[in-house]
């Protein structure tokens, strides 16, 4: 794929459904399509720009199963299975599915900024969660918009994480239960990866600032402590609410973002109540 620039957007009208934005930059929900019919090259071509313009899309009441959320997923490209975190036992034979489930028994964690999977090498491309149970107030997820909180830092500081490198790694998130042996033979096969601190968007072009609280540990050939400062920093950019957008579920809710370009932050407000979500995770490509 050739290597954009903002320069090249060019704003189409959308004709095949309606868009209404959640905020001035993240967030539209989708009306007038369903997720379980087949998606054409035109349909493709507008919701894929829609994903592009507004990094996450609501598809509300969309009456779907498992291989209705992974066809529709596959058109943006091959499905990832999730190393550490298996389907439960009753759908053993579809592990492109990761089921989230939370109730009386398991609190929430996942109330965290974050990107997912940023400690593969080719990180994901996107997130397609669908809600199977929902509580009945609560556990809304947050989205915010990575490329906005680039756009708004001070020039100086922009020019001064130009080139950084970041690694990311998995192992204080999904290797806290785990011992070192588990460890160690899983790092072969997944070693912690190297990325951009800014990484520009394959499709738009756009600069947008990809590190994470979950999964970033520290910027490469910088002292531990300015390191850190400068991280931490960095993490606070995804809590402005000026970047974000929330849904509150329903069952039966679909949203689908773009895990180049945002973070996201499940609510754990909810407890002891049920929530069950299902997501399908995209592959994508290394960050440049």
């Amino acid at each position: 794929m050739a290597r954009r620039t903002p320069e090249d957007w060019v704003d189409r009208p959308f004709t095949r459904f309606s868009l209404s934005p959640l905020s001035p930059t993240i967030g539209a929900e989708v009306a007038g399509v369903s997720l379980g019919e087949d998606v054409d090259e035109e349909l493709f071509e507008q919701l894929n720009r829609a994903l592009l313009e507004w990094k996450v899309l609501f598809f509300r009441d969309q009456k779907i199963d498992h291989e209705d959320q992974i066809a529709f997923a596959s058109h943006w490209g091959p499905i990832e299975n999730h190393p550490f975190v298996r389907l439960n036992v009753d759908q053993p034979d579809q592990p492109e599915v990761l089921r989230l489930e939370k109730d009386e028994n398991q609190k929430g964690t996942e109330n965290f900024w974050h990107s997912d999977v940023t400690w593969r090498r080719n990180p994901s491309l996107g997130s397609i969660l669908r809600a199977v149970e929902v509580p009945p107030i609560g556990g809304d997820t947050l989205w915010a918009d990575m490329a906005a909180a680039y756009d708004c830092l001070d020039e100086d500081v922009k020019g001064y994480l130009e080139g950084m490198v970041a690694e990311h790694d998995w192992v204080a998130t999904f290797g806290r239960r785990m011992d070192r042996d588990t460890i160690e033979r899983l790092r072969e096969e997944f070693p912690a990866a190297r990325h951009p601190v800014v990484r520009t968007h394959p499709e738009t072009g756009r600069n947008v600032l990809y590190v994470n609280g979950a999964f970033t540990t520290h910027i490469v050939d910088m002292e531990p402590d300015e390191s850190d400062d400068l991280l931490a920093y960095l993490f606070r950019q995804a809590a402005f609410p000026e970047y974000q957008c929330r849904l509150r579920w329903h069952v039966g809710d679909v949203a689908f973002w773009d895990n180049r370009s945002t973070q996201h932050y499940a609510s754990s407000d909810y407890y002891p109540h049920r929530r069950v979500m299902e997501r399908i995770t995209v592959a994508g490509d290394v960050p440049y």
